[in-house]
């Protein structure tokens, strides 16, 4: 969590509003992305995924289904799969049925997304220890004692390492070598650069669901925080960064305008916005410089026949 020293914050508050405080006081103005993922949120994403425009996640699932047994030979017999940012577990099914695997312990900050893969899976792998765990993955996440003494692969899919700026992918990546352990493997997805007419798109679809969802942030903020927002003040906005290599989205105010939320008020001018999400591009030596550095050597490489995306086998040194 981010703490402003110059910010009065009431003990009382939730992490939730805190971040909002902190992340309205801050400029450029921000929202964590973490907090898209409520139950509409998550409901809207899974709309996302199914868009025409949205290439990510039919790519990575088509990679997978056509390399989940390379994969999973290159793993350890008997090893737990620990997924980061779970949710679904539509991915992960891939790899349960691919691989030998004595558990599963996927992370993620919703109770009723864990409950719901948690029994799914049950009921398809009845042999398979599965032991959710309610953690916000960035931080130190403690694993059951029960999987202790287990090899452990990592699963980090969907490009989610692309909502993190270089310096925070290192230090996250740094974090689960450490969780995971020497020899340990990771299997991450990884989107590539490409062009802006394909980027672009995937993030501002035609049906507008993407913005629908951008919007919600605000939608809880007044539904969970009795924020005073203009919802329809803010439109949905998304941007190519050629510089830092990244589809930004943002919250972009019609007009100006303020919000007020746990007696804090912030004023926006028109066109202010407030950055919502960031999803970085690599190039294919790229992402492996930055493995490297974290303390992960590149074993394998699998993509799609466009090279729209990859999924990596490292190695925690």
């Amino acid at each position: 969590m981010v703490r402003f020293p110059d910010l009065a914050f009431d003990e009382k508050l939730s992490e939730f509003a805190e971040d909002v405080i902190a992340g309205l006081s801050a400029q450029p103005r921000t929202l964590p992305c973490k907090y898209f993922y409520d139950a509409r949120g998550s409901d809207l994403f899974e709309q996302i995924t199914d868009l025409p425009e949205y290439y990510p996640t039919r790519t990575e699932i088509g990679i997978l289904r056509a390399y989940a047994r390379d994969i999973c030979a290159a793993l350890a017999p008997d090893s737990v799969l620990i997924e980061y940012g779970s949710g679904s577990s539509i991915k992960t099914e891939i790899l349960l049925a691919a691989g030998d695997f004595a558990a599963y312990a996927p992370i993620d900050i919703s109770p009723s997304a864990l409950e719901g893969a948690a029994k799914r899976l049950r009921a398809r792998f009845p042999s398979l220890r599965i032991e959710p765990i309610v953690a916000d993955f960035v931080g130190e996440v403690v694993l059951p004692d029960a999987l202790d003494g287990l090899p452990r692969t990592g699963f980090f899919p969907g490009s989610t390492i692309g909502n993190f700026s270089p310096p925070e992918a290192r230090a996250l990546l740094r974090r689960m070598a450490r969780q995971l352990g020497p020899g340990a493997r990771l299997v991450i997805g990884v989107d590539l650069r490409k062009s802006p007419d394909i980027l672009v798109p995937a993030y501002d679809d035609a049906q507008g669901v993407t913005a629908a969802f951008n919007l919600n942030l605000l939608a809880r903020l007044q539904n969970e925080l009795d924020a005073d927002v203009d919802i329809d003040g803010f439109a949905h906005r998304a941007v190519w960064n050629a510089r830092d290599s990244r589809i930004e989205m943002h919250l972009v105010a019609k007009h100006p305008q303020s919000i007020v939320v746990a007696g804090h008020e912030f004023h926006f001018a028109a066109d202010e916005t407030i950055h919502t999400e960031n999803s970085c591009k690599y190039g294919r030596e790229d992402f492996d410089d930055l493995a490297r550095s974290a303390g992960w050597r590149p074993l394998d490489l699998y993509a799609d026949a466009s090279n729209l995306f990859t999924v990596r086998l490292l190695e925690a040194l």
